[in-house]
């Protein structure tokens, strides 16, 4: 279930989600090991026996990270599971999951010792449909984003939602910014700003939660897929 993605860098891809008006989306979470051994998890999918061994021979669980407001279902589980692991996700969460305890709020303070150095953040905000906190894993040299970047196959949608996707580009010939997402940007200086940040990566790889992730001219594909910007 875990494939190797990248130096220290593994995926895995759970259970399709039923999300807003009907819309399936696939769910994939990024598991980073960090120098000293322990594991960071970027967007937790659901939790199951193969999945749960497969990471704990990766190293220890101490860091669960929700990238925004929208990726949080299987949080809960996977603090059950680890519970001395360390919780990050937006101030917001903590309102909408009172379930979860979290540690620290992304972007409200450097990034913690265990994993500064080794995993870049940038907080892409004033967007009215979430905040998106965009990774950088120094070691395999990659970008991760959540669903400010999308792709999905012709035919993943049917019936008039095929037309919404179409329509809101998430089924463009490459991976791109949903129209959704452009629009709801309430500042576009902010946006670019943050952008510029991204793109002084030495991006080699982009990851995102829903498509194919890009493995060549990664530099090229961020330059295109915010062009609009």
């Amino acid at each position: 279930m875990l494939e190797e993605f990248g130096s220290d860098l593994w995926v895995a891809d759970g259970p399709t989600l039923i999300a807003a008006a009907g819309f399936h989306y696939p769910t994939r979470m990024a598991v980073i090991r960090l120098s000293g051994g322990d594991l960071f998890l970027w967007s937790p999918i659901a939790i199951s026996d193969a999945l749960l061994a497969g990471v704990k021979e990766l190293g220890r669980v101490r860091h669960l990270v929700a990238p925004n407001m929208l990726h949080h279902t299987y949080l809960r589980d996977w603090q059950r599971a680890f519970p001395n692991a360390s919780v990050y996700g937006p101030r917001g969460l903590s309102e909408k999951r009172k379930d979860v305890t979290f540690n620290s709020f992304l972007g409200e303070s450097p990034a913690p010792p265990a994993w500064s150095g080794q995993i870049d953040l940038v907080a892409i905000t004033n967007n009215r449909i979430t905040t998106e906190f965009v990774f950088f894993h120094r070691q395999s040299e990659t970008a991760i984003f959540t669903d400010l970047i999308q792709h999905f196959e012709p035919g993943w949608f049917t019936g008039w939602r095929a037309l919404v996707a179409r329509l809101d580009l998430m089924v463009a010939s490459e991976p791109s910014v949903p129209r959704k997402f452009r629009i709801a940007f309430a500042d576009r200086a902010a946006a670019r700003e943050a952008l510029k940040r991204i793109l002084a990566w030495p991006t080699k790889k982009v990851l995102f939660a829903h498509g194919d992730p890009v493995t060549e001219d990664a530099q090229a594909f961020l330059c295109r897929a915010f062009r609009w910007l």
